[in-house]
């Protein structure tokens, strides 16, 4: 199902998180496996935001789409998938669900007031399971990251932009 008629010119997948903490890297791991498993579209650019904020300010102006993918917490069970598309977005950013949402919600506004925010934004984000200080993702969150991937490939297709599996290389 496309949710768009016109074409993507112009988007960025941004993982976010910290890798130094647990579940909390979960949006940098997803953009790592994508980039890792699956070819990515030309008008698409793949970001690692690590921690940033506004640092991030002109990689994401005047975009046709967004995709965040991050660790949230909106109380639900941990490793539980949450997709948010466009109009739900503000909703999520005034509820204060991601560790980096205040840097974020920063970016997003001060894009809006520019007038070069992004046409459409997605967000998937990973309940977390554990955020202490560990490089290792928790198994719960570990089995969760086939369904948050499919997630972002999914808010992808949505807009146009098909993400095939890499063919491996014959030997």
């Amino acid at each position: 199902m496309r949710t768009i008629n016109s074409p993507i010119r112009r988007a960025v997948l941004l993982g976010v998180g910290n890798i130094l903490l647990t579940d909390e890297g979960v949006g940098v791991r997803l953009v790592e496996q994508l980039q890792a498993e699956y070819e990515i579209p030309d008008a698409l650019t793949v970001l690692d935001g690590g921690t940033a904020a506004m640092e991030l300010l002109e990689d994401l102006e005047n975009l046709d789409l967004l995709v965040i993918a991050d660790c949230v917490r909106v109380g639900k069970p941990p490793a539980s998938v949450v997709v948010l598309k466009d109009d739900e977005v503000p909703a999520f950013f005034r509820a204060r669900i991601s560790p980096h949402q205040v840097g974020l919600s920063d970016v997003l506004a001060t894009l809006e007031i520019t007038e070069r925010a992004p046409r459409h934004v997605v967000v998937v984000g990973v309940q977390p399971f554990d955020i202490s200080t560990s490089m290792e993702q928790s198994a719960p969150v570990r089995a969760a990251m086939p369904v948050a991937l499919q997630a972002i490939r999914d808010g992808l297709a949505d807009y146009g932009l098909d993400t095939p599996p890499k063919v491996a290389e014959a030997a």
